[in-house]
């Protein structure tokens, strides 16, 4: 008789599935209370009834639970982008403003995990490795194809900035859009940056200013630019 073939995980893969899932939890919450200082694998492995050595079964160390957070929280930010942009029909300008809109919403609901993605988190770790840009990609993606469905024309770019980010561009196989319009989008995502990081850690409200109401007269000069 021959034996079935097997369709999917198995019970210990989907158990060792689960805890990963526990742990990256566990280690948001301390993210949230705390920052990265706080991140503790032991005292994560108390909270879940194991022991420090069982736990590293599962993370090798601190570095790699961080890292999958990042990954994590790349690719839940891509999704929220690429939602905004899907759910709005019509110009390309409503669609690049749901975008922008949603990159605030996602930093604003997320604010651990938004600083996480642009800031090293500890001491040593290599923010910039290549398993994080490449998470990062996905994201940028989206705000790349909105922007060049709305751009007019294709501005003219310095020799310098049109080699580089054209280098850049052939690193990632982005394709169909041009140097000019990856320049624009990475000037108006690092603008952006500015805007909610200054928000998330609370320096519009210490001046007196509504974030909201800024933000958006920001939104309509975005649109503008392209």
């Amino acid at each position: 008789m021959t034996p079935k073939s097997r369709t999917g995980p198995g019970p210990r893969d989907r158990f060792r599935a689960q805890v990963r899932q526990e742990v990256k939890a566990a280690a948001l919450r301390q993210l949230a209370e705390g920052g990265p200082e706080a991140l503790s694998l032991n005292a994560i492995a108390k909270q879940l009834g194991m022991t420090g050595p069982a736990l590293y079964r599962y993370f090798a160390n601190r570095d790699s639970l961080l890292t999958e957070l990042v990954i994590d929280a790349y690719g839940d930010l891509a999704s929220a982008l690429a939602r905004a942009a899907g759910d709005t029909t019509g110009h390309a300008a409503a669609r690049l403003a749901a975008v922008v809109r949603a990159y605030r919403d996602w930093a604003r609901t997320e604010p651990h995990r938004y600083r996480l993605l642009f800031r090293a988190p500890l001491p040593g770790y290599d923010a910039q490795s290549t398993s994080l840009v490449d998470a990062s990609q996905p994201a940028m993606n989206v705000a790349l194809n909105v922007a060049s469905a709305l751009a007019a024309s294709d501005t003219a770019l310095p020799e310098g900035s049109r080699s580089q980010f054209g280098e850049w561009m052939k690193r990632h196989a982005i394709e169909d859009v041009s140097a000019a319009v990856a320049a624009r989008t990475t000037m108006l995502w690092a603008h952006l940056h500015g805007l909610v990081s200054l928000e998330i850690e609370g320096n519009f409200t210490s001046m007196g200013i509504d974030p909201t109401l800024f933000y958006e007269e920001e939104v309509r000069d975005f649109v503008q630019w392209f």
